[in-house]
């Protein structure tokens, strides 16, 4: 429960930076009971650059409801500082996340101490976003830099499809840790266990090794085949002549009734 950096090289990587903070808050809540809500803080200028969170998605891919992503739009940087500050000491929040563009002059080491000690105090993580934003000084102690990975192919039962998009990646590059060396890895979003697997390099998936139609067990035997069983006559031998067409007359012999019709 502290400060925690994780930055956005580019305007781009503000959908990546995004859906990292949202997997972290994911794990949080699988641990909660009850689950508390998550105020997530930013400028006009923020959400009208990069957007808000879908809301169907939240459920899909994060297991996170939509009433329990609360949203806190300020006007100004230092209102959105003052709201952050206020929320860092609460404990009916599961987490706070306080989103900022670019590299301002009030975000300096004595406004990241404040939000560092008064999320400390309260045992809540408190998650700073930064787009485009330079490293500086914080008194965060994790600083993480997070870019869009390349996605593999979906797996399926016969194996990878070509041309498919898989699961969410990540690339992660550690700028700052008190406990950890500089380092970059790829990590990959399961959306349907909600964790993340770190993607090495050469590293295939693991098959699964249950069978797609599992042996029946305590089951009678299928039932023999119905009908009569027919020999074909090999490749190239002559055609055996039914007794059925034996016994039928030659053309000749016919009645002219019977006969194919005419036009006219």
């Amino acid at each position: 429960a502290a400060l925690s950096e994780i930055h956005g090289a580019e305007t781009r990587d503000a959908g990546a930076v995004a859906g990292f903070a949202l997997s972290l808050v994911s794990l949080i809540l699988k641990q909660q009971q009850p689950r508390l809500p998550i105020l997530w803080i930013g400028t006009s200028e923020i959400f009208r650059e990069a957007g808000f969170p879908y809301a169907r998605g939240l459920q899909t891919s994060f297991g996170i409801e939509p009433g329990e992503l609360l949203f806190s739009e300020a006007p100004r940087l230092v209102d959105a500082l003052w709201v952050a500050e206020e929320a860092a000491r609460m404990t009916a929040l599961a987490a706070v996340i306080l989103e900022i563009r670019g590299s301002p002059q009030r975000l300096d080491l004595t406004a990241t101490r404040r939000l560092h000690a008064r999320a400390q105090n309260a045992g809540r993580p408190l998650f700073l976003l930064r787009q485009a934003g330079e490293a500086e000084p914080t008194a965060a102690p994790v600083r993480l830099i997070v870019s869009a990975a390349s996605s593999a192919s979906r797996e399926t039962v016969a194996g990878p499809l070509a041309g498919s998009i898989g699961r969410p990646a990540f690339t992660v590059g550690i700028g700052k840790s008190r406990t950890a060396l500089p380092g970059q890895f790829t990590l990959e979003w399961n959306p349907d266990e909600h964790v993340f697997e770190e993607r090495r390099a050469g590293e295939q998936r693991a098959k699964n090794p249950v069978p797609v139609v599992p042996a029946s067990r305590r089951r009678k035997d299928p039932a023999p085949a119905s009908g009569a069983v027919l020999a074909f006559a090999a490749v190239g031998a002559p055609a055996a002549i039914s007794p059925t067409a034996r016994d039928q007359p030659s053309r000749p012999q016919r009645p002219a009734h019977i006969g194919p019709r005419r036009a006219g």
